[in-house]
């Protein structure tokens, strides 16, 4: 199959009727699934961070996001609650991958996160056999913060991976 031209490719979020596309591009190229009410949910909360990339017309990757308070700890006498986006998923059909898609997803979705949420930082899990993904997110920065033992439901464990925003 010839190599699909990216450059002209939109990053924008993703409309409701369009979820069922997402969802098929990731049972088509992911091991995790979602119900379909997932989807919606997360797009009903998040959908400014719910980004697709569209090319020539069509649905060709997504991330999905969401964002999260926890608790920040790192100062023992003044514990708060911070704001942390949480990457859930992200994919880019075979056809359109090594072209950028996913950096300029993952780019796009951290920006917005931050411009909309004031995010402090942005976590995600990935599988450690994923070596294509992990390299990536250590190209945006995330480092590697613990080993999840048997976080899939195939056995397979997850990195912890989390980037730190500048302020």
């Amino acid at each position: 199959m010839a190599e699909k031209d990216v450059d002209d490719c939109i990053i924008r979020p993703v409309l409701p009727s369009e979820l069922v596309v997402v969802k098929g591009i990731n049972e088509a190229v992911l091991p995790e699934n979602y119900p379909t009410f997932f989807y919606y949910d997360v797009y009903r909360n998040w959908g400014d961070v719910f980004l697709v990339a569209l090319c020539d017309g069509r649905i060709v990757g997504y991330i999905m996001n969401r964002i999260e308070t926890k608790i920040d700890r790192s100062n023992i006498l003044l514990w708060k609650t911070v704001k942390v986006g949480h990457v859930i998923s992200i994919a880019v059909l075979p056809e359109y991958r090594n072209r950028g898609l996913g950096s300029r997803l993952l780019e796009k979705a951290i920006d917005l996160m931050k411009q909309n949420y004031g995010i402090k930082k942005v976590y995600l899990e990935v599988r450690i056999s994923n070596e294509v993904a992990i390299n990536l997110y250590k190209k945006f920065g995330f480092t590697i913060k613990e080993r999840i033992p048997r976080y899939y439901r195939d056995g397979e464990d997850a990195y912890l991976m989390e980037k730190e925003l500048e302020q």
